[in-house]
């Protein structure tokens, strides 16, 4: 049975205060299937947006939850003193159709901005009457974007100083220009059919910016349309009150970015507002296409700044009581106010540093319950919730998350062995501390633990293995372990590496204690990252090291690094090459294929001016036709590869990566297929010798062959995988090589059989070869021999394709830097070896050159004398033509 979901919004009015912005992400706070967004009005009041999801099974249903909301009372769970519905309506209505949620509005209401629910991961259908939105039910967590009244917006200037009052939304000179303001611009547009409300949304500064927005029940257009034409009468009334400056009164029907806190505004637009009523700082927002976002915050709460005070004026003569109670201080402020701003992760990170600091320094001792407080504290502002206020801070503060992670090890060492053993398990982060005993002489120390990345329910694992024969010296007092899946997403990488953390991040200390070894095993977040290699973060250089850490073994879903020092690990997966070599095969990569993409349009230049010469006979035709699209095939594909490596694969639409991804494999296939129906011409040459196959019938083959069965092969490859986003890999533009979808086996398995499939032709070739041709003297059959298969060798390699198998290499044994090397050499530059090997050895092709470039007589002379001494005896680039010859006879 169909059960949909319809959003009802419910507007609460309260008696609480406030001014300013919060900023952050918190203008939006989602617990659950309930969303509520405040909005600051003048006088004493505020209004709350409340965002309620309901599921229905019918119409019937339907009906009755909007007579619900009639009856709806003020819920009292988090609001204080009197309060009143003043407005409830059903605006969104979602039915579940073969497992994608598609909403549509309800009657007068429409999808703004012209995106739904998420923009960055639901999709539109503008041209549906009426649109509607489908998206995967897991998008909604963060869905702000529901179905509303048409709305307008204008501006204007007015000629006098602005104050940041006006951004305080319970100042009397706020209430004096939103009323005054309200009240003109309603008289104005009340004659307008539709028209609802009117409402002051924002001021910016130079002198006094104001803007408004209009909701009304009729089309944008014939709501705009009207505003235009009554837009005399709302200046005139404005003019009554304040000092408009000419021509800045402007009506808007769309605008870019649109949000409670930010108000309106368009491409690029950057302003800087005040936090709100209990946070110091302010915040920047920038128009971006998918909305507002934050680019700098520094709002921090009062009660913190309070706190960071209140450690100055001790911390010359500190006590243990004095650490223990700021820090049970500190986790009472963050419990009360959960709010994770950047500045508010700023600040935290800031005293537990201090702590830190100031406790080593006395040489203090940390209780369990202060410890317990510690990790409380870290699991608050390591929640994955706070992941981008943590990379707006680190826009800011570049080394703020390893000062958190070097805090979080310097006090747990300060954990006396009598407070152990401690285990607390969190969310966001796991610590264990053990004192040690006797008992690690025999069995060594194990640590295991389990995190839930979000939204899923497969647990990642990390485990600690230090082997008994580790602790057969005197034994150290205590061996301290924490885990954290964020500290992975907010320790920084270097530009130059394309890595990602892949794992838990794991620390492990023994304090004044060496370990010669020690064994971590990771659960792999993503199963589509490859080439791990283990890592752990130095402290001194601020980045992520692999010196004495190893890969011991890798399956599908686990990673064994083996490490020689203690630390903090993890480990970071390359999703193409050893990153050792990435620059080194980048370059010969993008260097060969220029040089390619070069000789293969010189090729195709030279066929084109002597195509007429060397289409004489059936042999020399079919082999230049498929010189032609070998040549053809490669340099598209070539070109195509280098777009698709630069085309950003996270950038929403994705089209212009998934028709790179396509052409770029059709295009290859293609040239695959070319190459495999020169091998079939080669070896019907040699075992049909005197057969002749009509040319049209051969090309039609050809053809066939090297279009349509690539074409075939790409298209099921696409229409199969797409539908599940399966196709291509999320971190670049190419096929996708996962453990659910593997269509790069599409290109892989069509090229490896072909590079087989031409191996044994040329393994017949050279049998043939290897005979000396008739009327060659027996003394000269060596040398003849060792010239003939060398020479064959050379042409064949490149026009059959096999340097390609040099892949198999790099498949089977990924590890080995020397495979990757050697393909990237052989495959990039295959198109200036088919220029030297198969067209500039070909005797005929350069005496034709020859006859076109020599500017004189006696050059020419020359190279017909050249031509006639080497017409005596046919070459090996003569190669169609002469193994004919040597085969008949």
């Amino acid at each position: 049975m169909r059960a949909p979901v319809f959003w009802l919004i419910s507007f609460f009015i309260i008696t609480e205060s406030g001014d300013g912005i919060l900023g952050g992400n918190d203008d939006i706070e989602t617990k659950r299937e309930l969303i509520v967004n405040k909005k600051n009005h003048p006088g004493s009041v505020q209004e709350y947006e409340l965002l309620l999801q309901v599921s229905y099974k019918d119409s019937k249903e339907k009906r009755d939850l909007k007579n619900l909301l009639k009856l709806l009372k003020p819920p009292s769970l988090w609001l204080h003193g009197p309060m009143e519905i003043v407005r409830a309506k059903a605006t969104t209505y979602c039915g579940n159709r073969n497992g994608v949620l598609r909403c549509t509005c309800e009657d007068g209401y429409t999808w703004f901005p012209p995106s739904c629910l998420d923009p960055q991961k639901c999709h539109l259908h503008m041209a549906e009457s009426p649109q509607s939105c489908d998206c995967h039910p897991n998008n909604l967590t963060q869905s702000v974007n529901f179905c509303e009244r048409t709305k307008v917006w204008g501006t204007f200037k007015i000629n006098e100083r602005f104050t940041k009052d006006l951004w305080n939304s319970s100042s009397a000179i706020y209430s004096k220009y939103t009323t005054g303001i309200e009240i003109q611009l309603k008289e104005a547009y009340k004659s307008i059919q539709g028209f609802e409300s009117v409402r002051v949304t924002q001021f910016r500064d130079g002198n006094i910016i104001a803007g408004y927005e209009v909701v009304g029940s009729s089309s944008a257009s014939d709501l705009l349309s009207a505003m235009e034409q009554v837009a005399g009468k709302a200046q005139a009334g404005l003019r009554k009150l304040f000092p408009l400056e000419d021509d800045s009164f402007r009506i808007f029907g769309e605008v870019q970015c649109n949000s409670i806190f930010f108000g309106f505004g368009f491409n690029k637009d950057e302003y800087t507002l005040p936090c709100s009523r209990g946070y110091t700082g302010n915040i920047t927002a920038k128009c971006q296409p998918f909305g507002w976002q934050v680019i700098r915050e520094t709002c921090v709460l009062s009660q913190l700044e309070e706190l960071k005070k209140n450690f100055s004026v001790f911390a010359g003569n500190a006590t243990e009581a004095a650490m223990s109670s700021l820090v049970q201080n500190l986790s009472v402020v963050i419990r009360q106010n959960p709010s994770t701003t950047a500045g508010n992760l700023a600040s935290v990170v800031s005293i537990l540093g201090n702590v830190s600091s100031l406790s080593l320094a006395s040489h203090f001792r940390v209780s369990n319950s202060t410890m317990e407080d510690v990790i409380n504290i870290a699991d608050h502002i390591l929640n994955s919730a706070s992941v981008n206020n943590w990379t707006i801070l680190l826009q800011e503060e570049k080394h703020a998350s390893s000062q958190l992670l070097e805090t979080l090890e310097n006090i747990s060492v300060l954990v006396p062995p009598t407070a152990l053993p401690l285990n607390f398990s969190r969310e966001f982060i796991n610590w264990k501390g053990i004192p040690v005993s006797e008992s690690q002489h025999k069995l060594g120390y194990n640590y295991q633990t389990e995190l839930f990345p979000p939204n899923t329910s497969t647990p990642i694992s990390g485990r600690v293995i230090i082997g008994s024969d580790q602790f057969q010296r005197s034994l150290p007092e205590t061996i301290i372990s924490m885990a954290s899946l964020t500290l992975g997403n907010i320790l920084p990488f270097t530009k130059t590496r394309n890595d990602h953390v892949n794992g838990p991040v794991i620390s492990t200390l023994i304090q004044n204690y060496s370990v010669n070894e020690i064994f971590l095993i990771f659960s792999k977040i993503d199963s589509n990252l490859s080439q791990p290699h283990c890592v752990f973060w130095d402290f001194s250089h601020l980045q992520w090291d692999d010196a004495g850490c190893h890969l011991v073994n890798e399956t599908p879903d686990m990673v064994m690094c083996r490490c020689t020092h203690l630390t903090s690990f993890s480990m970071l997966m390359s999703p193409f090459v050893p990153p050792a070599i990435t620059p080194v095969v980048k370059w010969i990569t993008f260097v060969g294929l220029g040089l390619s993409i070069g000789s293969l349009i010189l090729c195709l230049i030279i066929e084109a001016l002597f195509w007429k010469q060397v289409k004489k006979s059936q042999t020399s035709h079919t082999r230049h036709i498929c010189m032609v699209n070998i040549a053809l095939c490669l340099v598209i594909a070539d070109v195509w590869f280098i777009i698709a490596a630069n085309v950003k694969a996270t950038v929403n639409p994705s089209g212009i990566c998934i028709a790179a991804v396509f052409l770029t494999h059709f295009f290859y296939l293609s040239l695959f297929f070319w190459m495999l129906m020169v091998g079939i011409l080669l070896a019907y040459r040699i075992v049909f010798v005197f057969h002749h196959m009509a040319i049209s019938l051969m090309m039609a083959v050809g053809f066939c062959l090297g279009y349509g069965c690539p074409l075939i092969i790409s298209v099921i490859t696409i229409a199969v995988t797409e539908p599940s986003n399966g196709y291509r890999r999320k971190d670049s533009c190419w096929l996708n090589w996962s453990r659910g979808s593997k269509p790069l086996l599409a290109l892989a398995v069509p090229a490896l059989t072909i590079v087989t499939v031409n191996l044994v032709v040329v393994l017949l070739v050279l049998t043939k070869l290897w005979r000396p041709a008739v009327g060659e003297r027996l003394s000269q059959d060596n040398q003849a021999t060792v010239v003939r298969v060398g020479k064959s060798l050379l042409i064949l390699t490149p026009l059959l394709g096999l340097t390609w198998g040099f892949g198999i290499g790099t498949m089977v044994d990924s590890q080995n830097v020397a495979w990757h090397v050697i393909f990237a050499l052989l495959n990039a530059s295959q198109g200036f070896f088919i220029l030297c090997f198969g067209m500039l050895l070909d005797s005929k092709l350069r005496q034709l050159l020859f006859n076109k470039l020599s500017p004189l007589n006696s050059w020419k002379q020359t190279s017909k004398q050249n031509s006639s001494d080497l017409s005596a005896k046919p070459k090996g680039t003569k190669f169609f033509n002469a193994l004919q010859h040597k085969v008949g006879k």
